[in-house]
């Protein structure tokens, strides 16, 4: 008998488990999406990117240091005369003028380093790894302003399939109602006791039942696959929602919140302004000269002879003794290179960004407006929203109380069919209006954390 207890327990206390983790609540609904959606999947690359070039930014400013090494089979005759090597074709033979042409070939190898700095450059440098730095934060705010608007969409297509799923069982309420008032009038008509005609009327009001109730339905699945595409999942989920919340009212509803200086949407725009400020800044640099410090250190081998130019046996064919080093050379020094023309280059280019930057901007300041415009229709909806809410219940207790007046008097033959069925129409509404009610102060609540940049007005609710 213990053992029998144990079992059913632990098969009750298992079903219990499997029944509640199918509810989708509005934080599992969040999570979801935010790890699903490729949206802000791509906002994250975006600013791993803008990471990476950061670190490739700091790197341009270290030394070039260039190692190279050739190694050539060819001849070696020289000519008097001027020589152009454009587009880098030109030989580099070096060699004496000699009377005629000859063939003599033989090895020869080039080995360098080099290493050149530009050790000062009046801030250019600098001003690009801050602009790729402010770039990174444009980006990173960028996606967490796309993290935020879309879990504000999550929420207002989760209340939605809410409202719509209310709907639905009003309507079916209202299906069920037809036809136990059709049967009632069928069951009369049969015996005579009415006219046949009320038998079809009620017949009209299942069927015009069942089409609201299909209508209802139909809206209901356009919500849910909204919200499976919001969430990244596939479509076509049958979606048990949390319903605790939607009957009662929010805490603190009409608590004055003011926009958060860290609202996602507006950092954005700024940052998106300190971006284009940190260009101006290192445009202007670019009107300025660079200094660098450079050092090559050379060494060369050759097959032919130092004696080739009194006697032109004096070479080898032998690979070895041609690229073996010979002769060596190093230079170092001080330059400095000034395109004069980049001053006026630079100077349209900053002109031209600095009006990219009042039009930034001027965007920033238009959506401070439009969230300020928001914060104010979100307190007039919510009050709004307030009052249908606590109406709601009267008129649906009233149409019920009237519906059940004129189905009694009906079956009494104390008045019409048309009177029920109005009666039943206006139940119908009664309910529905009290549904969309209790789901508009919900997205009214939505409205005003979306507009303050503070989420969690909403999701404490929970």
């Amino acid at each position: 008998m213990l053992n029998r207890k144990f079992i059913l327990s632990t098969a009750f206390l298992l079903l219990t488990k499997g029944l509640f983790a199918q509810v989708l609540t509005v934080k599992d609904a969040l999570e979801t999406a935010l790890n699903n959606y490729n949206s802000i999947k791509a906002k994250d690359a975006y600013a791993n990117a803008s990471r990476a070039t950061v670190s490739q930014v700091r790197k341009e400013a270290y030394p070039n240091l260039v190692v190279s090494a050739q190694q050539d089979y060819g001849t070696v005759n020289g000519q008097n005369g001027p020589a152009y090597g454009f587009g880098g074709y030109g030989v580099a033979s070096s060699g004496l003028p000699l009377a005629e042409q000859n063939w003599n070939a033989a090895f020869g190898a080039l080995y360098l380093a080099n290493i050149n700095w530009d050790f000062y450059t009046f801030g250019k440098v600098r001003k690009r790894i801050e602009t790729a730095e402010r770039t990174v934060e444009r980006d990173i705010s960028d996606r967490e302003q796309e993290k935020f608007q879309h879990q504000v969409r999550v929420i207002s297509a989760y209340l939605n399939l809410l409202a719509a799923q209310r709907i639905t069982r009003s309507q079916e309420n209202n299906l069920s109602r037809a036809d136990t008032f059709r049967i009632t009038v069928a069951t009369k008509a049969r015996n005579g006791l009415i006219a046949g005609v009320d038998s079809s009327l009620a017949n009209a009001e299942v069927s015009n039942a069942r089409l609201a109730l299909i209508r209802a339905r139909d809206a209901e699945q356009e919500r849910a696959n909204q919200l499976s595409l919001l969430m990244g999942v596939p479509a076509g989920n049958d979606y048990t929602l949390d319903t605790l919340f939607i009957t009662r009212i929010p805490g603190n509803v009409m608590a004055t919140d003011s926009i958060s200086a860290q609202h996602p949407t507006l950092q954005f725009y700024n940052n998106r302004l300190r971006v284009s400020q940190e260009q101006e800044q290192y445009i202007r640099t670019l009107k300025y000269p660079n200094f660098s410090l450079f050092s090559v250190f050379q060494t060369r081998a050759s097959g032919f002879s130092h004696l080739y130019a009194s006697d032109q046996t004096q070479y080898t064919h032998n690979y070895f003794d041609g690229i073996k080093p010979t002769r060596s050379n190093y230079l170092f020094g001080v330059g400095v290179t000034w395109n004069l023309t980049n001053i006026l280059r630079a100077g349209q280019q900053q002109i031209a960004q600095h009006h990219t930057s009042e039009g930034l901007r001027y965007e920033a300041e238009l959506v401070n407006q439009q969230l300020k415009a928001q914060q104010d229709l979100s307190n007039v909806k919510m009050k709004n929203a307030l009052d249908a809410y606590n109406e709601a219940p009267l008129q649906v207790r009233s149409s019920s109380d009237a519906f059940l007046q004129r189905s009694v008097l009906y079956r009494n033959g104390l008045n019409t069919i048309v009177d029920v069925t109005t009666a039943l129409y206006t139940l119908n509404r009664a309910e529905t209006d009290r549904d969309i009610a209790y789901a508009n102060v919900w997205q009214a609540l939505l409205l005003k954390a979306a507009s303050t940049g503070d989420l969690s007005i909403f999701t404490n609710e929970f």
